[in-house]
């Protein structure tokens, strides 16, 4: 499997380079112990391309699928909420979504990659990122949003062609059910689609266990579903 790169100059984490939206991006890339298998892009919370990120990727290698994280911050990864607030304004929604396509097309030409769509998984801003990514790369056949934060209007599910399944955490004051649920009823009536929206007893950011919020039990139960999840959509 791919190791966390050390002493190479490049910020944490970063260890691939590619071509996207005019520019070169960069991302950290995890190969499963087979060296081949589905892709999955990992899209990072507000704060960056964290240890917590890079970990999520190594742990979808483990389960046997090639997993990207593109690094939208470009090396930068915020310390505390009001930075991680002004990076992710800094980051216009239509431009993290041509970067996230851009990442997609990478991890297609990859022969390590053996599906012909990808998984999208992310957190809070990321988990939002996943939605707004399904809704306009139908090359995204499974979508899973982890407490995903919608900037401004949510985006136009016309064309949607992604299962989704969401995790939310009933104590999250950011997101509430309602909003979850008007959520879900505007990608079905859009769509066509059922997403299935799960929650949990927990807080927003509950999957992270750097954080304090995290929930081991509800991180647990999420995970065991989107594993699963992600190989019936892959193959």
């Amino acid at each position: 499997m791919t190791e966390r790169p050390k002493s190479t100059g490049a910020p944490a984490h970063q260890n691939v380079t590619f071509p996207s939206g005019g520019t070169t991006a960069h991302g950290y890339l995890a190969l499963p112990p087979s060296g081949r298998g589905p892709g999955v892009i990992v899209i990072q919370e507000w704060w960056g391309l964290t240890d917590h990120i890079a970990d999520v990727a190594d742990r979808l290698a483990r389960e046997g699928f090639v997993a990207l994280a593109p690094d939208l911050y470009g090396g930068n990864v915020a310390h505390e909420s009001q930075e991680a607030l002004r990076m992710m304004q800094d980051l216009p929604v239509a431009r993290g979504v041509e970067l996230l396509s851009g990442a997609v097309d990478h991890l297609l030409s990859l022969p390590e990659v053996t599906s012909e769509t990808v998984g999208a998984v992310g957190f809070c801003m990321g988990g939002g990122f996943v939605l707004y990514l399904a809704a306009a790369d139908p090359r995204v056949s499974a979508a899973v949003p982890f407490y995903g934060v919608i900037q401004g209007e949510a985006p136009d599910f016309s064309g949607l062609k992604a299962r989704i399944l969401g995790h939310f955490g009933e104590l999250d004051q950011a997101i509430p059910k309602e909003a979850v649920d008007q959520l879900a009823e505007t990608i079905e009536r859009q769509s066509g689609i059922t997403p299935d929206f799960r929650h949990y007893p927990a807080d927003h950011a509950f999957f992270n266990d750097g954080r304090p919020v995290y929930h081991a039990e509800s991180a647990a139960r999420a995970w065991e579903s989107t594993v699963p999840f992600l190989r019936e959509r892959l193959g």
